[in-house]
């Protein structure tokens, strides 16, 4: 008899999180998570990379169709974009550690063998990946956090979270048990889908040099 798939308020990656290891074990685990349906369409878990060692995070929604079929977050059109706008701003997108707040590829098809189209992952696809996130977390300490977009806003600061009216600015929260600085921002892809992309683009840059002045040098 297969398996009764699990109620919503029942999606948690908890049981699939590691006690004990570095990112390289919490990368393995979560290779194996099945703590909510989206693993069962999407092609690999697509984990965070990085250093431990980074002092900036940068969160964003979920894997793209790009990020999904490679298995590395932030590597499709709005990856290259916002190296780009990091560069621009002052930051080397090799120094930081990169995640989502969701691990798999969440989407739809108007046909089979169509292309996938992104759709967006619900509150409980969102908090059942939260020990990932807050396992990340844990290990990397950054000393500050760069917030892309409203999902990502969201599965750290609460469902109230609204990007355009704290965006660009410096937050102190406790997340997960620590306290942490973010910077919120839009989600690069948004500034692909602006009618005004140059505007747009200006804004994001303006935001991570935010994020520039609160890290400071390095000490």
């Amino acid at each position: 008899m297969a398996d009764t798939p699990a109620p919503e308020d029942a999606y948690t990656a908890e049981p699939f999180v590691p006690d004990g290891g570095g990112l390289a074990a919490l990368r393995e685990a979560a290779a194996g998570c099945r703590g909510c349906p989206l693993h069962r369409d999407a092609t690999q878990t697509v984990f965070g990379t990085g250093a431990a060692s980074a002092r900036l995070m940068l969160v964003g929604e979920q894997p793209g169709d790009q990020e999904d079929r490679q298995g590395k977050p932030f590597v499709g059109p709005a990856g290259k974009l916002l190296d780009r706008a990091l560069a621009d701003a002052g930051l080397d997108p090799a120094q930081a550690y990169v995640t989502n707040a969701v691990k798999h590829f969440k989407f739809t098809r108007a046909e089979p063998r169509k292309r996938r189209i992104h759709e967006a992952p619900n509150l409980r696809e969102t908090t059942a990946c939260g020990p990932w996130l807050a396992a990340e977390l844990a290990l990397v300490e950054p000393e500050l956090i760069v917030v892309l977009g409203a999902t990502a806003g969201k599965a750290l600061l609460g469902s109230s979270f609204r990007v355009t009216q704290v965006r660009g600015t410096v937050l102190e929260e406790e997340i997960h048990g620590r306290p942490e600085r973010l910077v919120p921002t839009v989600h690069p892809s948004a500034v692909l889908r602006a009618d005004d992309r140059e505007r747009a683009y200006g804004g994001l840059v303006a935001d991570l040099e935010v994020a520039v002045r609160a890290l400071g040098p390095a000490g």
